[in-house]
């Protein structure tokens, strides 16, 4: 269990580099000058970790592919959202709210429906 907490945490942390690398562009300027550095920069950085962490869903779901791919999806939407709001200022409507809502709810059901 400790091992998928830690997962759980490096996924979150994952999707929080990815959001910089990704979106970047549209906060800071020097991102938007540098695609490439950051590309090849953090790009295997974070695949590394994303990796790990399947490998370690997998394990933890009993070698099924399809809980940790749900539980990924929804961390990353949970994390967008809220680099979104915090660094970009995009407010959290009612749709997003709605599927932030359903997004918990899948990993509710991943974690816990055994």
């Amino acid at each position: 269990m400790k091992l998928f907490i830690v997962a759980i945490l490096l996924n979150i942390f994952s999707y929080a580099i990815s959001w910089v690398q990704l979106n970047g562009q549209f906060v800071w300027p020097w991102f938007d000058r540098h695609p490439i550095l950051l590309g090849f920069g953090l790009g295997g950085f974070v695949g590394y970790i994303i990796i790990f962490v399947t490998k370690t869903y997998v394990n933890f779901f009993d070698g099924l592919l399809w809980p940790g791919r749900f539980l990924t999806f929804s961390i990353g939407i949970i994390v967008f959202a809220i680099f979104t709001y915090f660094l970009k200022g995009e407010g959290i409507n009612l749709k997003t709210a709605v599927s932030l809502c359903l997004a918990i709810t899948i990993i509710i059901i991943q974690v816990l429906w055994k």
